[in-house]
């Protein structure tokens, strides 16, 4: 799964099972065709995690970083559709990065995916940025695995919170986030648990409280898709 452009949108939320239905409805048939169609998004994912049963992953990759406070965005984030109104406060504990792409490694679409969310420890951040991008390069190589990824959140200046903002009530935000994306569940454990360890991570330079999800594929479209819909 190499990244298509140079930032992205990643977001980790829960939906309750009595909305789990509608929501996937909404969000493949309405809100990623809706998002592909905005310049400068190159594709959308979602992928449900393994681990929690209420939780969600999603990533936006944008062409540049400038898109994400480009006008056609930011008219999409203030004129919620009347579903996108009402499925909007079932988005549960959002965690929403605005990132540019620091590295991006591999290449494809796999089925599962282990997102990182870390901090560096204060002075050590090119030190561990340096580390990260070179073991980064050598494990989407490794058998089970596809791609390789470190998103650094840089959050735009704007003026006040969107309208869709508004009506989930406060975003939380990670800091660097790692994705390890591949063909082998196991082998992504693997790696998590060894190389990607927090013990391994503090040794490079980051604070000694990640934070790991896991999850799979569960819908992924790109604007050639809304083209053809």
């Amino acid at each position: 799964m190499s990244l298509l452009g140079k930032a992205a949108v990643a977001m980790w939320w829960s939906v309750r099972p009595g909305q789990r239905a509608e929501f996937g409805d909404w969000h493949s048939h309405e809100h990623f065709p809706e998002r592909m169609s905005i310049p400068g998004f190159r594709r959308g994912s979602r992928w449900t995690s393994t681990t929690d049963t209420e939780g969600f992953f999603v990533l936006y990759e944008l062409e540049r970083y400038e898109v994400l406070t480009s006008k056609g965005y930011l008219d999409r984030l203030n004129a919620p559709t009347p579903w996108s109104t009402k499925m909007m406060p079932h988005h549960l504990g959002m965690v929403r990065s605005q990132c540019r792409v620091a590295a991006s490694f591999g290449g494809g679409v796999a089925t599962s995916l282990a997102t990182i969310r870390l901090s560096p420890e204060a002075g050590r951040e090119a030190e561990l940025q340096t580390h990260l991008s070179e073991m980064l390069g050598t494990l989407a190589q490794m058998p089970g695995l596809t791609g390789a990824h470190l998103l650094l959140t840089d959050t735009p200046r704007t003026s006040s919170p969107t309208t869709e903002q508004q009506i989930r009530g406060k975003d939380g935000a990670a800091d660097w986030i790692m994705l390890l994306s591949g063909y082998d569940a196991d082998a992504i454990e693997q790696v998590t648990a060894d190389r990607l360890s927090p013990a391994a991570l503090g040794t490079l330079g980051a604070q000694d409280n990640p934070t790991v999800g896991r999850y799979r594929l569960a819908f992924t479209m790109t604007p050639q898709d809304v083209a053809t819909i």
